[in-house]
This record gives C-alpha cells, sequence and structure tokens, in this order.
C-alpha cells in the first residue's frame, strides 16, 4: 500500500458559496462516493492534507471528523485516517458525483426513460434452475467436453492476424456454418452474405427499429405479445399495433382492417409468444402478400422453432419469400445456452450494407473468440447433434409437464398443447388473478410469469407462463404436487 504521505488526493478549486470546512467534506465524500477512494485507504495526515491545500490544519481536522462521524472514515490512534471497509448504506444508490456541487439528479430523454423499463431480469442468475422460470434451457446434458476442446485449442491458437478490426458482419465461417445449416433444417436459402452475427436478438431488433421506422410508423404486434420488442418498439418512438392472437396465431385480416399501410410486423410465426401456437400457412402467405403490396418489412422473431416435437421445424415465413420482405432473426441463448450471447439476423440484399454499417456505428463488431468456437463446434456436427438430443428430452418434459398439471390440478387449468420450445402457457380458472397467483407462487420458491406480463391493448385471459425444459419429469411432478398444495390454500 502507498504510504500516505505519497497520496496527493487532487481536489477541485473552492467554490464562494462554501466555507473551507464544506468543501474539504464535500470533495473527500466525493471522491469516496465516485470509488477515487477506495476502501481501506489510508488518506494523507490532517497536517499534510493542509499544507497540500494551503488551509488550516483545524478545517481538515473538523472535515475529517464529520466524514468519521457518518462512516466514511475511521481513525486508528498510531495507525492514521482510512476510507471505511464498511461504507454506508446509502452509497450503493448515491450518483458517482460531487453532490454539492451539481445537480442531485439528471434528466431522462423521452426515450430514455421508456429503455429505462427494461422487462428483462438485471441480476446475475448463474444459480441453479428455478422450477418453472421461463426461458431456462437445460444445461446438464450441455457437451462441454466438446465445447472445452475447442475453446482451448482456439485460444492456444491466437495468431496476429486474429487481433485486428474485424468484419462487422461477424466472423465469415460461422456465417456460412449459420447459412448451410438454415438450408437443411429450415429450408431458408440463403447466403452468407446476408447473415450478420449480433450480440443478441434484442440487438437485432433495435438496429432494424432504427434502420426502418421513423417516429410515429406503424408496426403489427401480437397482443399478447414479447415485451422485449414492445420495449424496444416504444423506445424508438414507433407507433405498436397490437393484433389479437388465436388458436391460428396473429389475426392478419384484422391487421390490415386496423394499419393496413404499417411499415413493419413483428411475429414469432413458429412459436407465438406467449401462447406458443403457430401461424397458420393462410395468415403467413396473408401476411407476406400484404408486405409485398405495401413494400413492408416483416420481422420474424423465431427463437427455439428447432425444438419441434410434433414432426419437423414447420418452414418459417423467411422460407417463403420471394421479394426481400422478410427479415429472420435466431438466436443461440434459446437453443444451446444463455450466457453465450450469440444471435444472427437473415437479410434481403437490399439492408444488408446499411445493417452492416449500422452495427459498425453502433457496437463496431462482436470478439471473435466464441465466434471461432461456435463455428467449429457446428461445422463438425456437434450442435446438429445437440439439437436432436435435447428436441428428445424436452419432448419427455413436455409430456411429464403436461401430465403433472392435469393430475395434480384436474380440468380447471388448461394447458395449451405443448408442440415447440421451452415453455408452456398454463390458464387458470377466470376467478384468479394471474399476477396475485405469480406472487403466491413466488414466495414459495417457485417461479412463474402471469400471462397478463405480455398483454398489451387488453389484458389477456388469466394465466402463466412456465418454463419446464430444465428439469427432469421427478422434478416437474414434485413441483406440480407443490402448485396445487399453494393454490388450494
Amino acid at each position: 500500500m502507498r504510504q500516505a504521505e505519497h497520496i496527493e488526493l487532487a481536489i477541485h478549486p473552492k467554490p464562494d458559496h462554501l466555507t473551507i470546512h464544506d468543501w474539504i467534506y464535500s470533495e473527500i465524500r466525493a471522491a469516496i462516493l465516485s470509488g477515487r477512494l477506495k476502501p481501506d485507504v489510508r488518506l494523507p495526515t490532517t497536517r499534510d492534507f493542509a499544507l497540500q491545500n494551503q488551509v488550516s490544519r483545524g478545517s481538515v481536522v473538523t472535515a475529517y471528523e464529520q466524514l468519521i462521524a457518518e462512516g466514511y472514515l475511521c481513525s486508528y490512534t498510531g495507525r492514521g485516517t482510512f476510507v471505511s471497509k464498511t461504507l454506508p448504506h446509502d452509497l450503493a444508490v448515491r450518483p458517482a458525483s460531487r453532490p454539492s456541487l451539481s445537480p442531485k439528479h439528471g434528466t431522462l430523454s423521452r426515450r430514455g426513460a421508456m429503455l429505462a423499463q427494461s422487462p428483462f431480469y438485471q441480476e446475475s442468475r448463474q444459480t441453479d434452475p428455478i422450477p418453472f422460470r421461463p426461458n431456462q434451457p437445460d444445461v446438464e446434458h450441455f457437451p462441454f467436453n466438446i465445447w472445452n476442446r475447442i475453446a482451448s485449442k482456439r485460444a492456444n491458437a491466437l495468431r496476429d492476424r486474429n487481433m485486428g478490426d474485424l468484419d462487422p458482419g461477424g466472423y465469415l465461417p460461422l456465417r456460412e456454418s449459420i447459412a448451410e445449416h438454415l438450408k437443411y433444417a429450415q429450408r431458408i436459402q440463403c447466403t452468407l452474405e446476408q447473415v450478420v452475427i449480433l450480440g443478441s436478438a434484442q440487438q437485432a431488433l433495435d438496429l432494424c427499429t432504427r434502420l426502418l421506422l421513423d417516429v410515429g410508423d406503424q408496426v403489427w404486434m401480437e397482443d399478447p405479445g414479447y415485451p422485449g420488442a414492445n420495449r424496444i418498439f416504444a423506445g424508438n418512438e414507433a407507433h405498436v399495433i397490437p393484433v389479437a392472437v388465436d388458436k391460428a396465431g396473429m389475426n392478419v385480416e384484422r391487421a390490415i382492417e386496423m394499419a393496413p399501410h404499417a411499415k413493419m410486423a413483428y411475429i414469432t410465426a413458429a412459436h407465438q409468444s406467449p401462447l406458443g401456437v403457430t401461424l397458420s400457412l393462410e395468415r403467413r402467405l396473408a401476411l407476406l402478400a400484404w408486405a409485398e403490396q405495401n413494400q413492408a418489412t416483416i420481422l420474424e422473431d423465431d427463437y427455439d422453432s428447432e425444438y419441434r416435437f410434433d414432426g419437423i421445424p414447420l418452414a418459417p415465413i423467411k422460407s417463403l419469400d420471394s421479394s426481400g420482405r422478410v427479415i429472420y432473426m435466431g438466436t443461440f441463448s434459446k437453443l444451446l445456452y444463455p450466457g453465450i450471447r450469440l444471435a444472427y439476423v437473415v437479410l434481403p440484399d437490399w439492408l444488408t450494407d446499411p445493417f452492416l454499417s449500422a452495427v459498425s456505428l453502433t457496437c463496431r463488431y462482436l470478439g471473435l473468440h466464441p465466434q471461432m468456437i461456435l463455428s467449429e463446434f457446428m461445422a463438425g456436427g456437434h450442435y446438429a447433434r445437440h439439437l436432436r438430443r435435447m428436441k428428445m428430452i424436452y419432448q419427455e418434459r413436455a409430456q411429464a409437464f403436461e401430465y403433472a398439471c392435469r393430475e395434480k390440478l384436474g380440468g380447471e387449468f388448461h394447458v395449451n398443447p405443448i408442440t415447440t420450445g421451452l415453455d408452456a402457457c398454463v390458464f387458470l380458472p377466470g376467478e384468479l388473478d394471474d399476477a396475485d397467483v405469480a406472487r403466491q407462487l413466488s414466495a414459495s420458491g417457485i417461479e412463474a410469469r402471469p400471462l397478463s406480463f405480455y398483454g398489451i391493448a387488453k389484458k389477456p385471459a388469466s394465466g402463466l407462463v412456465m418454463g419446464f425444459a430444465a428439469f427432469t419429469p421427478t422434478a416437474i411432478a414434485g413441483g406440480w404436487e407443490k402448485i396445487a398444495r399453494i393454490l388450494r390454500q
């Protein structure tokens, strides 16, 4: 540790409206709040501090004593004065600025206020899976040995040619692997140049919105629908047109009646979020015809359709697109593991250059190492094998989830048939408020997201969105037994 007499704490000039004591107090306190003075750092003696700043020692002593009284500093006879190891609680909430010399609060823009309302968890979730939290893939069956072997090999193969600026579109071999996979798995014909690697589906949503929608432009969205998309559209000041969803997916005919000249349609066609239904072929074709006629764009969010249990995945809308109206989004966070933070878009040719420019402007490019690992993982056939294996595991768990719900709670609780993905929608009896039920379950260690959380224009039927993929059939049965006891109470 540096000796105190060698520490010179730079402070701002004294403003006219503060006494010397208040000025010294404010500057030291601001240095602690901002992190410039770390816990357990020894301060200069009062004599040295006074000499450094050409003030009376008495003023420094008074400031030190006040900071000690408030818990910012600790003084030890014969050792000196230190920043407290246990700092005051309000350090967690105060701005890291000089409180006496600047406004107490900044002001968010109108868009900033919308962006400050994220629907996502904002804490680390490096814990065992929590029943029945949505969007949790099973990671225990992930091929760690294969992945780590590739990661180790790639880490040891770093070369100077890989240490410069990168392509904003992503690692070319990975883009090629994705294009090849989509051709066989999803029947999407695209080139690697049309594939762009991103850090998340949210990034893709944000860039597409900013590139294609002006303030006030209309965008169709399923209601109930994915809150992450709704907040992005609102944050960019687009006008969301909520469109009802039934057993055949978004009601496209109704959407055309409400907003025939909308600029965009956002849709989860393969596995509607949150209800789990599939957009019918008739409506897919009607959606494409509308987009072509109105020069609109369809943003197809295909977040987990490769985990389809009833036959092969349905052909995406993108596979039917012959006029470049569809942007197709996919993510590896649901198919592999959340922390990978890799997603992609397949763009129409006319949008590739503007999109790459937008990526370069907003984030430049992604790190190379995770992309190289995933590229080799896919090229070696491990990705396809992992999807096949997990599809069988998830299918067994989906069946166990449906069975346990019926057995423990009977006919009053209805589960939409689980044909795809990691989550299920459970409808509650009409007299139960889903938000209240979710709170009661949470108090007992069970997480479920109320269906009302997804509503836009109107409150949907009472229900819960629940994840099943991360739990064994035995754990699912035990979880539903606990839920039944809670609800009976």
